[in-house]
């Protein structure tokens, strides 16, 4: 998030990004070099890691530490965490991040439910909300939806009901997830599978308007893959599928570490992949697509046979991207968790040849988180947020 004339500490504002107008306006989080010291600083924890070290993983010079921490501790971002015995000479100060310095709203829209939570820095959950929701009603009511959660959120942290959003001197926006497909760069909806009444609608800028500071928007198996991807699933630099099974089917992929959303943002329609050319018709206007298939044999009441058709979509992905690992969630997934893990293993088994089978496993964490993470991953130098 690019802001400028902003304070945390001074409660002041300036211009917003592209992406949204107020909010926090944290000085310290400009620079590359700031990003890599914060991100150290998140990764230490508690335990916190003196400047020497920051400077030694870094690559910056000792003196070019101390000025990005400086600024850290004057925006109230890191804080002395005592002293570390040294081998020689003085004992080092170590430093610590201070996860409530900073906060980030994360919402997740699903096609019948709203999900918020208020994490901080780190990504801990310090406030939830739900709320039932109509996907398909008037864009104005879904908008006001996601509007009173977020205040509520925020106001309920600041124990003062009706203090505006934008005054909350350490949030530093709202991310929001969804179903797909939209346009992640610019925060437009397109056809919504089952919602083509969304198609061509600005909700980034619609919510910017309504609540005054920073919106990401993106589909709801991307910020969930971004979370997972944060939070150190597929080794950090490795490859992942997410597949999230709820009122809908989709995937996350992370590739390299990153997200891949692909040139036009369109990447992970993984729900409308065709598996059997003469099967029933998907509300995507296509006939046998895996999402089709799962939710019926899920309101049959057959989960093997939705976990073996999950399972060849899986295989699917596995082959194309050569990945290292399966995720699974969403609320149709956990509600019968074994069954799914186990239904989607038999199949990658039988499918790997002879090659060591990728490992399938339940995801941890929500959607909501992983939309918090797409205002707080660009921090700290996560370039896919």
């Amino acid at each position: 998030m690019n802001r400028t004339n902003g304070r945390t500490n001074g409660r002041t504002y300036g211009s917003g990004s592209a992406s949204g107008s107020g909010g926090a306006n944290l000085l310290a989080l400009r620079s590359h070099n700031a990003a890599l010291v914060l991100d150290l600083l998140r990764t230490a924890g508690s335990d916190g890691i003196s400047r020497l070290e920051l400077a030694e993983r870094t690559g910056l010079t000792p003196q070019a530490v101390s000025k990005i921490t400086a600024r850290l501790r004057e925006e109230g971002l890191a804080a002395e965490a005592g002293q570390r015995a040294s081998t020689g000479g003085k004992p080092r100060t170590v430093l610590r991040l201070v996860p409530g310095a900073g906060h980030a709203i994360g919402v997740h829209l699903d096609r019948d439910e709203l999900r918020a939570v208020l994490v901080d820095l780190i990504g801990t959950v310090v406030g939830e909300r739900r709320a039932t929701l109509d996907l398909g009603a008037r864009a104005e009511v879904v908008v006001g939806a996601v509007a009173r959660e977020a205040e509520c959120l925020v106001a309920e942290r600041l124990e003062a009901s009706g203090t505006p959003l934008a005054h909350a001197t350490s949030l530093l926006g709202l991310g929001v997830a969804l179903p797909g497909p939209l346009d992640h760069a610019r925060g437009v909806l397109h056809r919504v599978t089952g919602f083509p009444e969304w198609d061509g609608f600005p909700l980034r800028s619609a919510l910017v308007q309504r609540l005054g500071v920073p919106v990401v928007v993106d589909k709801d198996t991307n910020a969930a893959a971004l979370g997972l991807a944060v939070a150190g699933h597929g080794g950090g630099g490795g490859s992942f599928a997410y597949l999230h099974l709820s009122t809908g089917l989709g995937a996350g992929l992370v590739i390299g570490g990153a997200v891949h959303r692909g040139a036009r943002t369109g990447a992970g329609e993984f729900g409308h992949q065709v598996l059997q050319l003469d099967g029933p018709r998907c509300e995507c206007g296509n006939r046998g697509c895996i999402e089709t298939l799962c939710l019926g044999a899920v309101a049959r009441g057959e989960i093997a046979e939705a976990a073996r058709v999950l399972g060849e979509g899986a295989a699917n992905l596995v082959a194309l991207l050569d990945i290292d690992l399966v995720l699974l969630g969403g609320r149709t997934v956990t509600a019968t968790p074994d069954a799914f893990v186990r239904g989607v293993a038999i199949v990658l088994d039988a499918r790997a040849r002879g090659v060591m089978p990728v490992p399938v496993r339940i995801a941890p964490g929500g959607v909501a988180e992983g939309a918090a993470q797409l205002l707080l991953a660009p921090l700290f130098g996560r370039g896919d947020g």
